[in-house]
């Protein structure tokens, strides 16, 4: 890693920051409604965004800094163990398609802002509306935080902020500035900002990505060499080669499904997908955003380059930044870092406000200030925020960046326990409410104890997200056991209160909520956003 500061590269990155920058505060005038003071305004854009917009938005959303740090960063420290997060990218994409654009036409058709709000109203507990939230704030606070460390991870780089002997402050104080500048446009401009700076943040991605692919083999002699060095190093390194081992593929397979199971139950994918503007841009969508699953393939390739190039870091998220600096021309290697930035600063908004929309609507308004009129509702989600985000700042400047990536994996497992209720409920209302919180609860505290006892050379506990599974005797994922548990739980427990004729919730929705489109009964056709309405 070098030692100064890479002028060239720092003046592109500080370019595109900029220019994004200035996107982001002038994405409050584009699309802009009559009144913007309610959740459907800052919170989902209108609810007005088509195809492309919803496309960007979604993999801007989904494909962030952390993939582009992480995902190459375990192919090169784990091999072909790291590449799960191909496949479950494309086993999401056939399961999004069936309940989607459900959840979309009940949403549009109730004013639903969060998945909360759905279980609410399906179920008619307050209870299990509040268990969803809480999982779904507690799963996004590290998320935003990873964000924050593929910022961290550029500018180190980069050689921005000086050693590990500088004051604090000095050195944290370029994470201080994207920080406040992101926390600036996201206040002012909600959703609207990430989806336009997506157009650009993407853009730098496939540009990235594409010369990436080619350029770094030509230099380094071609894909043979490439996978030969790899192999080398993990054959060396006892990893059984390329191929994971007989012992590793449970985990594999686990990982890839759980993790497709959980992808869209976070609540800043759902908020994405509520912006748009009718069910047939969901559909659209699930059909054309396998796309990033090719980049997401390409990009995982670069694992291996790093090795090829004798790239050698202690810490493995620096490995693509630090292939990128010794690969590239300054100037180029400025744009990827660019791409990475933008990467983060995009999903990090969207997060914030996801997390901020899940407090103000099933806490603060349902238990707290019951009558809070739209523009109250906006202005709390507004500040929780700016909140949320300087939660994710604290976590990233006070703990280790290993904690703060096993506890995203640990995010992973909890948000895994509120599918029964969002798509169990999309489905059918045979669940019992009690039953569900009791599943869910279940799933929690059996994956969170679980996680807990799982160490690694740096941590005592929380130190990974696999573990043997009980009666099988093969490691597997936590979150895919704590999920099984759950839903034996959720069946066992409503044939008892269906026998012992527990109260059930009133149920708010009917039949035809779920295959409702824009311009049906109750579901307003988008107006010009001058005159747009702000409720459904």
């Amino acid at each position: 890693m070098n030692d100064g500061v890479n002028g060239v590269a720092l003046a592109v990155f500080i370019f595109f920051f900029v220019l994004v920058t200035a996107m982001g505060f002038l994405a409050a005038r584009w699309r802009r409604a009559a009144n913007d003071q309610s959740l459907d305004e800052w919170g989902l854009g209108g609810r007005s965004f088509g195809t492309w917009v919803t496309w960007f938005l979604l993999g801007g959303d989904l494909y962030t800094a952390y993939t582009f740090v992480a995902v190459p960063a375990a192919i090169y420290a784990a091999g072909a163990a790291g590449f799960f997060a191909v496949p479950y990218t494309i086993l999401v994409y056939p399961l999004i398609f069936t309940f989607l654009p459900r959840l979309w036409s009940v949403s549009h058709k109730h004013g639903y802002v969060t998945t909360s709000d759905f279980v609410r109203g399906r179920f008619g507990s307050k209870g299990l509306s509040l268990a969803v939230a809480v999982t779904g704030i507690l799963a996004t606070m590290p998320y935003i935080a990873l964000q924050l460390v593929g910022i961290q991870a550029v500018l180190d780089v980069m050689g921005v902020g000086g050693g590990e002997d500088t004051n604090w402050f000095i050195k944290d104080l370029p994470l201080l500035i994207a920080f406040g500048v992101l926390a600036a446009y996201t206040y002012s401009s909600g959703l609207r900002a990430p989806a336009l700076i997506a157009f650009v943040k993407d853009t730098l991605i496939y540009i990235v990505i594409a010369v990436a692919i080619i350029y770094i083999p030509i230099k380094l002699g071609g894909f043979d060499d490439i996978f030969a060095a790899a192999n080398d190093k993990f054959t060396e390194s006892g990893n059984g080669g390329l191929v994971p081992d007989h012992g590793g593929q449970w985990t594999y397979a686990t990982l890839a499904l759980g993790s497709a199971l959980a992808l869209f139950m976070y609540p800043h994918s759902i908020t994405a997908t509520l912006s748009s503007r009718s069910r047939e841009v969901i559909r659209r969508n699930t059909t054309i955003l396998p796309l990033y699953s090719l980049m997401l393939g390409l990009l995982a390739l670069l694992g291996f380059m790093a090795i090829a190039a004798g790239v050698k870091v202690e810490n493995g998220q620096l490995a693509i930044p630090q292939l990128f600096e010794n690969m590239f021309p300054d100037w180029f290697a400025g744009v990827a870092f660019a791409a990475i930035g933008i990467g983060a600063l995009v999903p990090a908004a969207i997060m914030s406000i996801a997390a901020a929309n899940l407090f103000t609507r099933n806490i603060y308004k349902d238990f707290i200030k019951p009558d809070a009129t739209p523009a109250q509702e906006t202005k709390v989600s507004k500040l929780v925020s700016l909140l949320v985000k300087v939660g994710a700042l604290v976590f990233v400047l006070g703990m280790d960046k290993t904690v703060a990536i096993n506890f995203q994996l640990l995010g992973g497992i909890w948000i895994l326990q509120t599918f029964p209720a969002l798509v169990g409920g999309l489905f059918t209302r045979w669940f019992h409410r009690w039953a569900l919180l009791g599943g869910w609860a279940v799933g929690m505290v059996y994956g969170t104890v679980a996680a807990y006892g799982v160490a690694s050379p740096t941590q005592k506990h929380f130190g990974g997200s696999s573990k043997e599974i009980p009666g099988i005797g093969e490691i597997g994922y936590i979150g895919l056991t704590a999920f099984v548990l759950n839903v034996l739980v959720t069946v066992v427990l409503t044939f008892v209160m269906r026998a012992l004729k527990a109260p059930d919730g009133v149920d708010e929705t009917k039949p035809g909520d779920y295959t409702a489109d824009a311009g049906d009964p109750g579901v307003e056709t988008e107006l010009p956003p001058a005159t747009a309405g702000t409720s459904h």
